[in-house]
């Protein structure tokens, strides 16, 4: 197991590099990455195809910088400089625990002085350099896959402070035990809570450039699942504890072609250590089923006509696939004898099945129409 991508280097290359990049925060940016690469190329295929227009909106140009405009830039040049120098100084710490460094009071005072005079001038400069005795107002055409960086940050954002909120209240002895820690630690994230807290602000984002939420969910359906498929390689490489109850049994003969790694595996030096020796891999099962799901879904998805439709089938494997899961995965009981998964893949489920219902009958009506 590797809980740092230094770890990984060493194991492999038998060099020691000291970076501060957590295994599976480095598998999270990758999973946001293909994502929103899928997202960008459904999007270009609709644009094609008709099903969504270009979005055209005023914008003013000529305009000098105003005094907000160079007090906000160089707040964050002060932010920078300030962390900045000290993580120069002490980067052994900084490689050590990277987000109680940044999250925490330290910095150069110098540094952030420097940070925010180089940031505002640099904001004046490049305003100074645009400006018009007249501002004028221009058309100004927008593509759907051009906004595809920016729903990637919001989806991140807004995604992992729900995934945080759901995973504290998923562990709510471990946030009254150590709060700070708890919220510090980004080791911990439920990703159905990434995506109760990204879906709603993604969407509101989205509808301001008129691209209407069916298309958006839609065009996200094949792109969730392949970054669910990458995310959950990073918990398995990490050990972060995402893992199945105990399996000491030798693996059966039917499949013995396969490594026993697959079978049950030890997590042996990951971020946490598993309660028995050796235990079902399920981050290895959820990436697999997720990435087959993916390929279904990526094959067939142009086939499916009804806007939403993808989506509400994204909702019901998706549901599936972790409902299933979590039956010989460990995790604390939420409600009764459910846990929070369970709960949130059951109502994936209905209400991805729901919603196809409702989009068949409404779409069998206009046909008649």
């Amino acid at each position: 197991m590797y809980p740092t991508i230094s770890d990984f280097i060493l194991d492999v290359f038998g060099i020691y590099i000291p970076l501060p990049i957590q295994t599976f925060g480095f598998f999270v940016a990758l999973a946001f990455l293909s994502g929103s690469w899928i997202i960008s190329k459904e999007l270009k295929r609709k644009e094609k195809e008709g099903i969504l227009k270009v979005f055209i909106q005023d914008k003013i140009i000529g305009l000098k910088a105003t005094p907000w405009q160079i007090l906000s830039s160089a707040i964050i040049g002060f932010i920078i400089g300030f962390k900045l120098v000290e993580i120069t100084f002490n980067y052994n710490d900084f490689v050590e625990n990277p987000q109680q460094l940044i999250l925490s009071s330290r910095g150069d005072l110098i540094g952030g002085i420097l940070g925010a005079i180089v940031s505002s001038y640099s904001k004046y400069r490049d305003y100074a350099k645009k400006a018009l005795s007249e501002p004028k107002i221009i058309k100004e055409k927008i593509h759907p896959h051009e906004i595809v960086g920016n729903i990637t940050l919001i989806a991140a954002l807004s995604g992992i402070l729900g995934a945080k909120i759901a995973h504290n209240l998923e562990n709510i002895d471990a946030l009254l035990q150590d709060p700070i820690g708890q919220l510090l630690d980004f080791g911990g994230l439920s990703f159905w809570g990434g995506l109760i807290g990204a879906a709603p602000i993604v969407i509101w984002y989205c509808r301001k450039h008129n691209i209407h939420y069916t298309h958006i969910c839609d065009s996200a359906a094949p792109a969730l699942l392949l970054a669910y498929a990458v995310g959950r390689l990073g918990c398995h490489f990490a050990g972060d504890g995402c893992w199945g109850t105990s399996n000491t049994c030798d693996i059966p003969e039917h499949i013995n072609f396969l490594p026993d790694w697959i079978w049950h595996y030890d997590y042996k030096n990951g971020v946490s250590k598993p309660p028995d020796d050796l235990v079902y891999p399920t981050s290895i099962y959820e990436s697999i089923m997720a990435g087959v799901l993916f390929l279904l879904m990526w094959i067939t998805r142009k086939k499916i006509s009804i806007p939403g439709m993808l989506f509400s089938l994204y909702l019901i494997v998706a549901g599936l696939e972790r409902f299933l899961i979590e039956q010989i995965r460990i995790n604390p009981n939420w409600l009764g004898d459910f846990t929070q998964a369970e709960i949130i893949s059951l109502c994936l489920i209905i209400s991805g099945s729901g919603i196809m219902f409702y989009l068949k009958k409404v779409s069998r009506n206009h046909l008649f129409q």
